[in-house]
């Protein structure tokens, strides 16, 4: 079974990006490559700026979804150790697809040289994946109930749909809270058993995920012109929409997912400016973390194999006196 699934979520990838990529190149095949250069030319010092501390906001955010969990887990890890961990985690899982099979990966090989079991980075990695899924549904729940209109954007919905599914999805984290608060008994689903946490732990989840969703938006914010961006909460709803489809596509990098996703979604934006800052969004979201992600994968690897080697030594040594 495990084989099957995967072989699987790769196909449901990989066909996700195709069928996307389709979609969108007859999308924006009257779109010539020299407006494109302009408009990501037109963007201003400042708003580059702008949208690289949206990307720090973003990150620092993701990296205090570990801080969270180790706290959940009563483990105290630096950090500095902690923040290129989860780093390292997302700019490699956002872009080869499949998060938390991947970022479940990276995480073990980190954490558990910080003697954490495979039980216990199994429950961060589901903590974490928690904390990002609480943030999408209590931002998504706060946007529709103050612009009810966000529905209209992708299926033309009446208001009072979007204000039905703002109240569905706020419920779900007024929910945890009281768990919290009144120590609800441990949710179990088959096997597994999610014990709720301790309300300070809860609000900081609360705080977080809205955080790097606030800050990952605000780089497609910053990166579209002043004179054709609809607002930072319609960005962000959009964003939010688009950005979650990627996701659950299990496309590498969301990769076509998301920008026929977020076009569709904003008929009201020129469509070159549009895919300038989509692109802005890769760049510094995705394709420099990812670059950067590599370099510190190395780093540690190395570093792990020299701590190793003495031992390797010691052991080839002792065999040969031995012999």
């Amino acid at each position: 079974m495990k084989r099957i699934q995967d072989i699987a979520w790769p196909i449901i990838g990989l066909s996700a990006v195709a069928v996307s990529s389709w979609l969108l190149f007859r999308e924006l095949r009257g779109l010539s490559f020299a407006s494109l250069r302009e408009a990501i030319a037109s963007i201003s010092l400042g708003r580059w700026l702008l949208a690289i501390g949206s990307t720090a906001l973003a990150y620092s955010a993701l990296a205090w979804y570990d801080r969270i969990a180790l706290l959940h887990l009563g483990r105290k890890i630096g950090w500095l150790f902690v923040g290129l961990t989860s780093f390292t985690t997302y700019a490699i899982a956002h872009n080869i697809g499949a998060s938390v099979l991947s970022g479940a990966v990276i995480r073990y090989r980190a954490y558990s040289t910080k003697g954490l079991g495979a039980g216990e980075i199994g429950l961060l990695v589901a903590f974490c994946s928690f904390t990002f899924a609480l943030g999408v549904v209590t931002v998504g729940g706060l946007l529709l109930l103050f612009r009810p209109d966000l529905v209209e954007r992708f299926d033309g919905a009446p208001d009072w749909v979007g204000t039905a599914a703002g109240v569905a999805l706020i419920a779900a984290p007024l929910l945890y809270i009281a768990g919290s608060l009144l120590h609800f008994r441990p949710f179990r689903f088959g096997s597994f058993e999610f014990v709720y946490p301790r309300p300070s732990v809860a609000a900081r989840q609360l705080l977080a995920g809205p955080l790097e969703l606030i800050g990952a938006a605000g780089i497609i914010f910053f990166a579209l012109p002043a004179t054709a961006n609809p607002g930072f909460i319609v960005v962000l709803g959009v964003f939010l929409a688009s950005f979650s489809l990627a996701l659950v596509s299990h496309a590498p990098g969301g990769l076509g997912v998301l920008e026929i996703a977020f076009l569709e979604g904003m008929p009201d934006v020129p469509q070159v400016n549009a895919i300038a800052a989509l692109l802005v969004f890769r760049l510094l979201y995705l394709i420099l973390p990812f670059v950067f992600a590599l370099g510190v994968v190395l780093v540690f690897e190395r570093d792990r194999w020299q701590a190793l080697a003495p031992l390797r030594g010691g052991h080839s040594h002792a065999v040969g006196d031995h012999d």
